[in-house]
C-alpha cells in the first residue's frame, strides 16, 4: 500500500563552489546542503548537488541526499537520487529512494516524489512510499 508523507524541509546551510568554468563553457558547480525535515518525515538531510549553469542562468542538476530520521514511526536512514532543472525562477526536481539504501527500521523503503520550488529557505516536501 502506497502512503504519502507530507511535510516541509528547511535549508540550514548551502555551500556552493564552482569546480569547472571558462570562456564559452557552461559553469559546473558543487553544492553541499544541510536540511531539516518536519511533518510526517522528521529528521536531517545532507545533499550533494552537481550543477551545470547555462549562460541564460538556467541550470540542470543531479544529486544524492542521505536523510536520517523517523518516517511512519520507524527510525533509520535512506538515500534519495535527485534530478532536475532550474528555469523561470523555479527548481523543478524529481527524486526517488535508491533501492537497498534504507537502514534500520526503514529497510525495504521504496518511494518517489517531485517538487517545484522558488528561492527561499523553507519548502513543502512529499514522498509517496511503500514500507515492508
Amino acid at each position: 500500500m502506497t502512503t504519502t508523507a507530507k511535510g516541509r524541509f528547511a535549508i540550514k546551510s548551502w555551500d556552493e563552489k564552482p569546480y569547472s568554468e571558462g570562456k564559452d563553457l557552461p559553469k559546473l558547480t558543487r553544492a553541499s546542503v544541510d536540511k531539516t525535515f518536519t511533518g510526517d518525515l522528521e529528521g536531517e538531510g545532507h545533499v550533494e548537488y552537481l550543477m551545470m549553469y547555462r549562460p541564460d542562468g538556467t541550470a540542470t542538476f543531479v544529486a544524492l541526499e542521505r536523510i536520517t530520521g523517523r518516517l511512519d514511526g520507524r527510525s533509520g536512514s535512506f538515500v534519495l537520487e535527485r534530478t532536475g532543472v532550474f528555469e523561470g525562477g523555479l527548481a523543478k526536481e524529481s527524486y526517488s529512494v535508491i533501492a537497498g539504501s534504507a537502514t534500520g527500521d526503514l529497510q525495504g523503503l521504496r518511494g518517489s516524489g517531485s517538487t517545484s520550488v522558488g528561492h527561499g529557505m523553507e519548502h513543502p516536501f512529499e514522498l509517496s512510499y511503500e514500507l515492508e
